[in-house]
């Protein structure tokens, strides 16, 4: 259940509009918000007094255009590196997701340039809602979800159903790349509802009423799984990511994964919607 959400924003609105468009969902109807936006420190008193005023008409116009209760708002002016406010406001207000916005900069782009929404992807173990600049946000009703046998895949069905099940005319899209050739008792494969993985996740669809449809495919991960979300024209991709907090220190970026093979840092540098990263531990 999501009830506490904490929404990144900087002026550009896109986080915003998707928070909008997420209170149309019945289950997200009952959520608060904190609308968070971070000043960085400036070399003087007066840069600094001018970027406060500024970024508290960035929060007030953000605040203003929310379609929620006022009283279930709470706005957030705060000072420093956004990457470890945005962290320390998410651990503070025990927010169940984190919505921001998204250069879509690849790894060692990202490394580089000190995005803040691959840092706070890196170091969180929260769930989060990445929206790139030049995605055109959509009302949710075609939900993709990228399965496999995983626990965090297990959870993004659990996340894309709560969102889903109670949207009119909602449609569910369950995804399977590289599945296996045979069932678990050696029969071949022959359509994705034989697919074991899908065939449970459908089972626990249509259990809850979802209108579903199952879909095998082959080839590189990453690249199918947006290639379908292209070719379903889905308003929002699911996709189970583990936590990938470091192993050796929370204020130091785990290099070697940021740079290795990720399905959900392709994901969300080349999906051409928002993508929801349900988060697990390791």
């Amino acid at each position: 259940m999501i009830e506490k959400i904490l929404l990144a924003v900087a002026g550009r609105g896109l986080c915003e509009e998707m928070f909008n468009m997420l209170t149309e969902i019945p289950i997200m109807q009952q959520a608060s918000v904190t609308v968070l936006h971070v000043v960085t420190p400036q070399v003087s008193a007066e840069a600094m007094s001018a970027k406060l005023e500024e970024g508290g008409k960035i929060l007030a116009d953000a605040v203003k255009s929310l379609k929620i209760d006022p009283n279930k708002i709470t706005p957030r002016l705060k000072q420093g590196d956004p990457k470890d406010v945005v962290l320390q406001v998410a651990q503070e207000e025990q927010s169940d997701l984190i919505i921001m916005g998204s250069r879509g900069l690849k790894r060692l782009e990202s490394i580089l340039e000190n995005s803040v929404s691959q840092y706070v992807f890196q170091l969180s173990s929260r769930p989060m809602l990445l929206v790139k600049d030049e995605i055109y946000v959509k009302r949710i009703n075609r939900v993709m979800v990228a399965m496999n046998k995983s626990e965090s895949a297990k959870q993004s069905l659990d996340l894309a159903l709560s969102l889903i099940r109670d949207v009119k005319g909602g449609q569910l899209y369950l995804v399977h790349v590289n599945p296996d050739q045979k069932t678990p008792s050696g029969e071949p494969i022959t359509t994705p509802e034989t697919d074991p993985v899908l065939a449970s996740a459908a089972a626990e669809a249509k259990k809850q009423g979802v209108a579903y449809k199952c879909i095998n495919s082959k080839g590189q991960a990453g690249r199918e799984i947006c290639r379908l979300a292209d070719e379903m024209n889905v308003d929002l991709l699911v996709l189970g990511s583990p936590e990938r907090r470091p192993t050796i220190a929370m204020s130091l970026p785990d290099l070697d994964r940021l740079l290795g093979t990720s399905l959900s840092d392709y994901v969300r540098v080349y999906a051409n919607c928002p993508v929801l990263l349900a988060r697990t531990p390791d």
